[in-house]
């Protein structure tokens, strides 16, 4: 996986867990959901750089 592809991944991880923290804190639900939907786009990026990792080892 590229350096700069798994920055961005975890900084969408990282963005998404500060937003659901700021959302549950001010109950705001909109943002909470936001977060969440964050976390999960980088995770999403994560598993994709994953799978082309493993295809390139073999």
């Amino acid at each position: 996986m590229s350096t700069e592809r798994k920055i961005d991944a975890t900084a969408d991880d990282v963005k998404g867990k500060v937003k659901e923290g700021v959302g549950k804190a001010t109950d705001d639900d909109n943002m909470t959901a936001e977060g969440k939907g964050d976390q999960a786009k980088g995770k999403v990026k994560q598993a994709v750089e994953d799978v082309k990792d493993a295809f390139k080892r073999d």
